[in-house]
């Protein structure tokens, strides 16, 4: 068998589930055998996943709130396809109402709005996890298989229709969204939320959103209309939370109607906090970073411009971020904007990143691709492309994986073993070999990729696996 060397392929992309990385090619192999699926599985299986869903409550988002209870299933169908059925988990909601308390504030600012109709107040929802009357016994959902293959529940009737009802979280949250603050109140050692982080737990993070972040370093933000920061309204977080190399490198010039391009958090606003401080959080959260997986289903991040539009109220037309997506709701045309500092910070986690638009009547893409980024980052040895025949001439199928035993994975001191393809009487252990298993793998063509081994490798090994898929 032709052997593709894990050495010359380590930098090519994972196929498929790994957001924000294209396919390659291999220029060796024929065009329609060109891909590559990537397989990073630990050799001890962690089957613990905390979840956290951080879902804008603000008075747009009904519709979408729905639209994510509604197809929450499909979510958890993936995930019940991991090797041993759904894992132990814990799963949260918060919201992104953090009243009108900034970072660096000791006391809230003034109250703003109407209070319950996208007014803000205090410290809003304070990132406390919320159940909204779901069967819920405590603040989030428990659902954790026992040895014998029960599972231990703190809630009663299907997991669907009780995480359905935790998410319609209500549309009348402030209107300055802090999602990322909201997301660190629920994580750092919030007493309201004891027990849903668990240490040795993996930790995702998944923002539900159709405006992007405005979390506050100062309440100042939040002053009455006044000629430095214009009109009382969610306008300011764009205008001094980011910035845009082409057409918008100033407050002033984001404040100009048009079109803007390059654009990204503004690190020195007198307003807005670094969206650093809340990726630097998440990464010391676990000793393994790797541990962190981040999702966004948001607006898109293009176009981006700055328009003019009549408040709710009526009046002189102001300037405003025109929104970047739209779809038809179930009663409304519902819209959503450019979520430009969210999407920096899940760019900073990459293969352990997601995102998607949240302009679409039906969630359930963007679930699904959220629920495969778990299922890969927990382990899954399931082959999910068509495995290529690399040698057709040859009775039998002639499969081409590359794979090794890699300890400290991701470290500085990572060091890799490549194993050799098991001989038919697996006497050349530790090997691979690909078996089927329809009970472990009911996907596809229902591939496993199984290592054999004389004695279990250090616990912390990962076997990292590159096989060549059918393009077609």
């Amino acid at each position: 068998m032709r052997s593709v060397t894990f050495a010359s392929i380590l930098g090519l992309a994972a196929f498929g589930l790994l957001a924000g990385c294209p396919d390659r090619t291999i220029s060796e192999v024929n065009p329609e055998q060109g891909r590559v699926e990537f397989k990073d599985i630990p050799v001890n299986i962690n089957r613990n996943i905390d979840i956290l869903f951080v879902i804008d409550d603000s008075p747009s988002m009904a519709d979408k709130q729905a639209n994510l209870a509604a197809n929450f299933p499909n979510f958890i169908n993936v995930l019940n396809t991991i090797q041993g059925g759904l894992p132990d988990v814990h799963i949260g909601v918060v919201t992104s109402d953090v009243g009108s308390k900034a970072t660096q504030d000791a006391a809230p600012g003034a109250a703003i709005g109407q209070i319950g109709n996208g007014g803000c107040s205090g410290t809003g929802k304070s990132g406390n996890l919320q159940t909204s009357g779901a069967s819920v016994t405590g603040t989030f959902i428990s659902d954790i298989k026992q040895t014998d293959g029960t599972r231990t529940k703190n809630y009663t009737g299907n997991l669907d229709a009780v995480f359905g009802q935790m998410a319609k979280v209500g549309a009348g949250g402030c209107g300055f969204e802090q999602h990322l603050e909201a997301m660190k109140r629920a994580l750092n050692n919030n007493p309201a939320n004891a027990g849903f982080l668990r240490p040795d737990a993996y930790l995702a993070v998944i923002f539900i959103a159709d405006e992007d972040d405005c979390t506050m370093s100062h309440s100042t933000l939040l002053a009455p209309e006044n000629p430095a920061q214009g009109p009382q309204q969610s306008f300011r977080c764009t205008r001094f939370g980011i910035t845009c190399d082409q057409g918008g490198a100033t407050s002033d010039q984001m404040n100009q109607v048009g079109t803007k391009g390059q654009c990204h958090p503004n690190d020195n606003s007198q307003y807005l906090e670094k969206v650093s401080v809340y990726v630097d959080f998440l990464k010391k959260l676990k000793t393994d970073p790797g541990k962190v997986i981040v999702a966004g289903i948001m607006g898109t991040t293009e176009p981006f411009q700055t328009e003019l539009r009549t408040p709710p109220g009526g009046g002189t037309a102001i300037q405003a971020l025109a929104h970047s997506c739209s779809y038809q709701g179930a009663t409304n045309l519902e819209v959503a904007d450019p979520p430009t500092r969210i999407k920096f910070l899940l760019d900073q986690f990459p293969n352990r990143s997601t995102f998607t638009s949240i302009c679409q009547q039906n969630l359930s893409d963007g679930l699904v691709l959220i629920a495969q980024l778990l299922k890969t980052v927990l382990g899954d040895p399931c082959i999910e492309g068509k495995l290529a025949d690399v040698d057709p001439n040859t009775p039998g199928d002639q499969y081409d994986c590359s794979v090794s035993y890699v300890s400290n994975y991701g470290k500085p001191t990572q060091s890799e073993n490549v194993l050799p393809e098991c001989n038919a009487g697996l006497t050349n252990k530790p090997c691979w070999h690909i078996i089927k298993d329809a009970m472990k793998c009911p996907t596809s063509q229902n591939f496993i990729l199984k290592t054999e081994d004389a004695s279990t490798p250090p616990p912390d090994t990962h076997t990292v696996a590159y096989c060549v898929t059918s393009a077609t």
